[in-house]
C-alpha cells in the first residue's frame, strides 16, 4: 500500500486544494513594446530608423493578403515606420473589385501609377524612370503598387482583380541577392517587400539614398535575430541545385502555413 493511502491523508489535504480555487491567477506579465516599430522594447529597431520620415514622392500602395498579418517578422512595419503616413498605405484584401473602392480606383487609375508584377508586358523599371524624368525636370509623383504575400498569393490576387491590370506593369532587374537572410527565398533574385520598396523608389526617384535609408533597419532585424541563434538561409534555389532541399511533408506545410506565411518574393517574380 502506498504512503497515506486509506488512513485519511488525502482527506486531510483537500483543503488546501479547495484553498487554490479562490486564488486569482496573475496576469502573465507582457513585453514592453515599441509604438513606433512595433519591436519588444529590448531589440527595438528605433535607432536604426530614419530620426525623421523620409521624404520621398512616391507614394506606395501595399496590396496585403490577409495571412501576412500572422507572420512574427514582417518587413512592411518597418517600411511604414521609415516613411510619412501619406506615403505608405497598406490595404488588406483578395478581391478588389471595380467601382467598390473609389480611392483605389482612381489611385490606379493615374497615369503615374505603377503595379510592381512581371506580366509579360511589364517594363524595367529603370527604364520606366528614366523615360517620364525626361520629360520633366520635376519629380513625378508616382504611386507604386506592391502586392504583399507569397507568390502564390499575389499571383492569386493580381490574376484575380482585374483592376491591378489596368496600371502599366514594372519589374525589377538586377536587384542582387535579399539581405533578408533569416527568411528562406525561393530563389536568388527574390526580395523582401521592403527590399521591393527600396529599390523601386531609389530608381524612380534616381535617389540611391533611399535604398540605404530602408535597408538599415532591415539589416538590423537579420543581425538581432542570428545573435539570438536564427540560422542564415539559402533560397529554395540554391538549395536545390546543390541537392540539399528536402521539401516540407505536407502536414507540414499546412501547419507552417497556418503559423506563419512564408515571405513574399520580388525581383524576378516582381514582388
Amino acid at each position: 500500500m502506498a504512503d497515506g493511502e486509506g488512513d485519511g491523508s488525502a482527506a486531510d489535504d483537500s483543503w488546501f486544494f479547495d484553498s487554490l480555487g479562490h486564488l486569482t491567477p496573475e496576469p502573465p506579465i507582457k513585453r514592453t513594446m515599441c509604438d513606433r516599430c512595433g519591436r519588444p522594447a529590448t531589440v527595438c529597431l528605433c535607432p536604426f530608423l530614419p530620426r525623421q520620415p523620409l521624404q520621398v514622392s512616391t507614394t506606395v500602395y501595399i496590396i496585403q493578403h490577409p495571412h501576412e498579418e500572422t507572420r512574427v517578422l514582417r518587413t512592411v512595419p518597418l517600411l511604414a515606420a521609415c516613411l510619412p503616413p501619406d506615403r505608405c498605405h497598406v490595404i488588406k484584401g483578395r478581391r478588389f473589385k471595380q467601382g467598390h473602392h473609389p480611392e483605389l480606383d482612381r489611385m490606379l487609375s493615374s497615369p503615374n501609377t505603377y503595379v510592381l508584377y512581371p506580366s509579360d508586358d511589364a517594363l524595367d523599371i529603370d527604364e520606366v524612370a528614366m523615360a517620364t524624368q525626361s520629360a520633366s525636370q520635376d519629380p513625378p509623383q508616382y504611386n507604386m503598387v506592391i502586392i504583399d504575400g507569397t507568390w502564390t498569393q499575389a499571383r492569386d490576387i493580381y490574376t484575380a482583380n482585374e483592376i491591378f491590370h489596368f496600371p502599366k506593369q514594372v519589374k525589377l532587374s538586377g536587384t542582387g541577392v535579399s539581405e533578408y537572410v533569416i527568411r528562406t527565398q525561393p530563389n536568388d533574385t527574390s526580395l523582401s517587400t521592403l527590399e521591393t520598396a527600396a529599390v523601386a523608389m531609389a530608381a524612380l526617384e534616381r535617389r540611391p539614398e533611399i535604398k540605404e535609408v530602408l535597408f538599415a533597419p532591415l539589416r538590423a532585424l537579420c543581425k538581432f535575430q542570428l545573435e539570438c541563434g536564427a540560422q542564415p538561409h539559402q533560397s529554395k534555389e540554391y538549395l536545390k541545385s546543390r541537392g540539399l532541399y528536402k521539401k516540407p511533408s505536407h502536414h507540414h506545410t499546412n501547419q507552417l502555413y497556418k503559423k506563419t506565411s512564408p515571405h513574399n518574393i520580388t525581383g524576378k517574380a516582381g514582388l
